[in-house]
């Protein structure tokens, strides 16, 4: 696929005026990870705070990765390492306290599962720490209670005056020692040197060894700018300021109306076909599923035919040895599912509806058996597949029907 790798903003972008993932967009996601296309999450959030949208999204089955705190952490979402990380020189907070308190703006930084602020009613700050699941702890002396190196610092107030001409001192006094930008009208943030999403995704596509061409990046806001402008494809959303917008090579529609959907069936799944797919891929979105846990795995991929092996084991068998029903089903439904997956348009879902077998002879323990599914029947709103089950001797185990529905997402 020309697309590798597909970086998502959060708020504003990924999640709609609800707070939500909509069915549709989840859907695209789900999708295109099992086409091989890597996500990453990136946001100002804390990366507790985006743990659970990554988990719904399943990045961990399919090496997706998180990039939290606006670039000063990038996560494995499939093993919670820790692969880049930048923090402000504690030294600094004296001096960003202060100029906090004397401009009468409230402060507030993250520490794994907490927010720890110095006000308790501001309701920006109570509806932040809401919005990431964060517990709220109130410390008067922010430092002295903050005996961490952050990974940046908020200073928030309803001015946006007073914090524009902040963040305009700020930016030449604090230059080459922190960075400081509006992440919302009333947000002002203090970050390591050199922070924002693009620096930090570029590290990522190096470890990765992924091209900054092979890069879709999405997104609504300032932050975002930068990271639209070193991705090869920059879209920005409907909703997006126009200061954003004139920065991006394209503009999807808005986060109520399935932007990254669109982009993703109109752009990056818009001209896939099977053999664009690698074994590999497959193999490798299917674990920690109940795919991957069944021990099946595709070998062979083309329009109208899958194949897929399975060993039958404790995992597969009855308890007298032999290759359960139900797991052959499952092997059925598995490939059948994929064909139907790849041979459909991108605007179009797939929902199994109907699956009944004939099973003709056992397979025995410490055998793998393998599956061929070929079409029967593409129509425009089913597919129908059979399914045929071998022993690695060729004996016909099984001969499976499944039937596939398809709709438009919309």
């Amino acid at each position: 696929m020309k697309y590798k790798l597909l970086a998502l903003d959060v708020d504003g972008t990924l999640l709609n005026s609800d707070n939500k993932i909509s069915e549709r967009t989840l859907a695209a996601l789900v999708k295109v990870q099992q086409m091989g296309v890597r996500i990453v999450l990136a946001s100002g959030r804390p990366t507790y705070g985006l743990l659970p949208l990554a988990k719904q999204l399943g990045l961990g089955n399919y090496g997706g990765y998180i990039l939290s705190y606006n670039g000063g952490q990038i996560i494995n979402a499939q093993n919670g390492e820790i692969l880049f990380e930048r923090r402000i020189n504690p030294e600094m907070l004296p001096y960003i306290e202060r100029k906090a308190e004397k401009l009468g703006f409230p402060m507030f930084t993250y520490h794994d599962d907490t927010l720890i602020t110095n006000t308790a009613d501001n309701l920006h700050i109570q509806r932040e720490a809401e919005l990431n699941n964060l517990k709220l702890i109130v410390e008067p002396d922010l430092t002295i209670a903050i005996d961490f190196a952050p990974s940046k610092c908020v200073l928030v107030s309803d001015d946006e005056a007073a914090l524009t001409d902040l963040e305009a001192h700020w930016k030449k006094r604090l230059s080459g020692t922190m960075d400081v930008y509006r992440s919302e009208k009333y947000f002002l943030e203090v970050v390591p040197c050199g922070i924002d999403k693009a620096t930090t995704l570029s590290a990522l596509l190096e470890i990765l060894q992924v091209p900054h061409e092979d890069v879709v990046a999405i997104g609504d806001g300032v932050c975002d700018v930068s990271m639209l402008q070193v991705a090869g494809l920059g879209v920005a959303m409907k909703n997006a300021l126009h200061s954003v917008k004139a920065c991006a090579d394209q503009v999807t529609a808005s986060n109520d109306e399935d932007g990254v959907a669109a982009v993703i069936d109109n752009t990056i799944l818009s001209d896939l076909h099977p053999c664009d797919v690698s074994i590999e891929e497959l193999n490798r979105g299917s674990v920690n599923t109940l795919v991957g846990n069944l021990g099946i795995l595709y070998t062979h991929v083309s329009e109208g035919r899958v194949e897929a092996t399975m060993p039958v084991n404790e995992r597969t068998r009855q308890p007298f040895g032999v290759l359960h029903g139900g797991a052959t089903l499952a092997l059925a439904e598995t490939v059948a599912g994929m064909g139907s997956l790849l041979i459909c348009k991108p605007d179009e879902a797939v929902v199994g509806m109907q699956v009944s077998g004939n099973h003709i002879s056992s397979a025995l323990e410490g055998d793998t058996v393998r599956a061929v599914a070929t079409v029967l029947h593409h129509g425009r709103s089913t597919h129908v597949w059979n399914v045929d089950i071998f022993t690695s001797t060729a004996k016909l185990v099984s001969t499976v029907r499944v039937v596939n529905s398809i709709f438009d997402k919309e």
